[in-house]
């Protein structure tokens, strides 16, 4: 059984903070589940385009208002207390909060916990951390 208070993670290494959200991963790929889990707060004002080429993810957003758009198709969705979105094709999207959102993320593979976006957008697959380290140790 594993443990964990929010509270904590947001003290430890597992909570990343960027210029446009922060996210506290209670669960990780080491833990075992299969599965990663984020409390995740996406800023107010900040336009966050994203592309997990790598991953599945599934958003549940728990308070905070604003839109998702859907770079394919150019849908945009409103995001309120309650949404689920999920990126079940890779799919390319811009996330634009009105106000602070908080989301619950859960991410298939789950994360390692060192990625950070690329300049698409993506997590990097864990074959390419591993890639990423041999070639700085080279």
């Amino acid at each position: 059984m594993i443990i964990r208070k929010l509270d904590t993670i947001r003290t430890s290494e597992r909570n990343i903070i960027t210029d446009g959200w922060e996210s506290a991963r209670l669960l990780l790929k080491d833990d075992g589940m299969g599965f990663s889990f984020h409390i995740t707060t996406m800023y107010a004002g900040k336009e966050l385009r994203m592309h997990y080429r790598n991953h599945l993810e599934s958003v549940f957003v728990l308070q905070g208002e604003g839109t998702i758009e859907d770079l394919a198709t150019g849908e945009v969705h409103e995001l309120s207390p309650g949404t689920l979105y999920v990126l079940n094709n890779h799919d390319r999207h811009i996330v634009r909060p009105r106000t602070d959102i908080v989301t619950a993320c859960v991410f298939n593979p789950p994360v390692t916990g060192r990625e950070v976006h690329d300049d698409t957008g993506a997590y990097p697959a864990e074959t390419d951390l591993v890639s990423a380290k041999l070639a700085t140790t080279d």
